[in-house]
């Protein structure tokens, strides 16, 4: 079963250039720490119209993971407008992948 992380993946240029909010997921499809955490990452982002999700298979000597300092999988990289904004590895819940999010979220005075 894959898990739908890509071999090919963007570079870090055209990562920088993507607007709006990115969850670039590093992991690879045969990782059982990407598989226990499949669901919780997909409880949260599936309902999320306004985060893109990049699914990228990460591994030794690959340059966008190593861009990234990615040491553990999965771990998702929250982007706004190609700068992070946050990041969680390894979420065991819902809520970690959501406090994200939250964070990322500009604060709004009414």
């Amino acid at each position: 079963m894959s898990l739908g992380y890509m071999d090919e993946q963007p570079t870090r240029d055209e990562v920088d250039a993507m607007s709006g909010l990115v969850a670039l997921e590093f992991g690879q499809n045969w990782c059982g720490y990407c598989r226990a955490s499949a669901p919780v990452l997909a409880e949260a982002l599936d309902p999320r119209s306004d985060v893109k999700r990049v699914k990228v298979a990460d591994g030794k000597g690959l340059p966008l993971g190593r861009s990234f300092g990615i040491k553990l999988w999965p771990t998702m990289v929250l982007l706004r407008d190609g700068q992070e904004v946050g990041r969680v590895t390894r979420p065991k819940t819902r809520i970690e992948v959501e406090e994200v999010l939250d964070r990322a979220l500009p604060n709004i005075i009414d």
